[in-house]
């Protein structure tokens, strides 16, 4: 007679995630390279022999505690001697003497070929109607729910807002610092952006910022960038945005040399002042192996000096030029006034922001800023999720 699911024990495997709700063994073959799984309800899997006595999860094989592999690579695969299925789960006995027990739920995760899964959301383009989501300061700070809500929009659509918060210094480093450690730059780990004299970078000034993304400059540009608004009583300086990837991918579609040019060409970009002189060389346009878009590096104020051969500046500029027209497109674009006590979070290496210029002799605008990983961020969510 089979065990239930809650009846059959459930093994120790050096894993945080919930694996228990799985059908239990009933049946293992092996050969002498793969060992051939059945599940009630008849589904199967075939697992090679070194795959397993790879993710051996006993106390030789994984550290107890920090969940840390600790067995090496070894010379050559060892032999089952023998293989059981007992109360559901697998035993596989090896050749020089070890024993290697596995949880059925845990296999059945880890079927080879089956797609990992994981609660970090796909990014989603924008439409012509998108509307960033709104997230309530107390349902963010009371409890997990209203976190992961936040967390889950960021990552989806590249940008989310935080409304109804506290006009309280460093309250965006106390938000930001749930999620994780802040990111420092050249500017500080958490900076004020507001209109100063003698300022270093077109942010501490009032005139209007056209759309850009932060820092290409850098090898690793920051991912997450946090904007809490303290003050913004001054006539204009309406934040804007676009979302990078739809107009890159708009930009493939409609001019696909264009593109080329973009995702393929290595440009420099440059910050100096008294005491930085940071700079990097990469694309406007970054893919992954796929073809995907994974990066947009857009900053007109710090392109450096365009050193490309002389034959390819022309057909560069006028790929450069359609780019930023079709960043500039209003399906491709938000703009609003964030109001004391809102912060808006987006990705910067996806979503371009800007601001109208604003008139400082007639009221104070105030925000204050920080960026942070993107590992974090997906981090967060996952463990939040698994506290659920």
């Amino acid at each position: 007679m089979s065990l239930t699911r809650e009846q059959r024990p459930h093994l120790p495997m050096g894993e945080l995630n919930d694996y228990t709700q799985a059908p239990g063994l009933t049946r293992a073959e092996a050969d002498d390279r793969c060992l051939l799984l059945t599940w009630e309800g008849d589904e199967q899997a075939s697992f090679p022999l070194i795959w397993l006595r790879d993710h051996c999860a006993c106390p030789e094989c994984r550290h107890p505690q920090t969940r840390e592999r600790l067995s090496l690579p070894r010379e050559a695969p060892d032999a089952a001697v023998g293989v059981q299925v007992e109360d559901g789960n697998l035993t596989v006995n090896w050749a020089d003497g070890h024993v290697s027990r596995f949880d059925a739920g845990w296999l059945q995760q880890r079927r080879p070929g089956c797609p990992p899964k994981d609660v970090v959301p796909r990014r989603r383009p924008w439409g012509e109607s998108f509307s960033p989501v709104r997230v309530a300061h107390g349902d963010f700070t009371a409890g997990a729910a209203g976190e992961r809500e936040w967390l889950t929009a960021l990552l989806r659509d590249g940008l989310v807002l935080l409304e109804e918060g506290p006009l309280a210094d460093e309250e965006v480093s106390r938000l930001a610092e749930r999620i994780g450690p802040l990111r420092p730059t050249n500017f500080g780990a958490r900076f004020d952006v507001r209109s100063k004299p003698n300022p270093n970078n077109a942010a501490y000034t009032a005139i209007a910022l056209a759309l850009h993304t932060d820092l290409p400059n850098w090898r690793q540009p920051p991912d997450i960038q946090l904007l809490y608004c303290l003050e913004n009583g001054a006539e204009g300086g309406e934040s804007i945005f676009a979302d990078g990837f739809a107009a890159a991918e708009s930009l493939r579609q409609s001019s696909p040399e264009a593109f080329r040019l973009l995702s393929e060409t290595p440009i420099d970009f440059r910050f100096q002042d008294e005491h930085h002189d940071i700079v990097w060389r990469a694309p406007v346009i970054a893919l992954d192996e796929a073809g995907s878009v994974i990066e947009v590096r857009l900053n007109n104020w710090i392109r450096d000096s365009l050193l490309l051969p002389a034959e390819t500046i022309e057909a560069w500029y006028a790929a450069y030029r359609t780019f930023w027209q079709r960043v500039h497109a209003p399906q491709h674009r938000l703009e609003f006034a964030l109001a004391p006590g809102e912060m808006v979070a987006f990705d910067n290496r996806r979503v371009l922001h800007g601001r109208n210029a604003f008139d400082p002799n007639s009221g104070r605008r105030h925000l204050q800023g920080t960026y942070l990983d993107l590992d974090m961020c997906e981090s967060r969510l996952r463990v939040l999720a698994r506290q659920a």
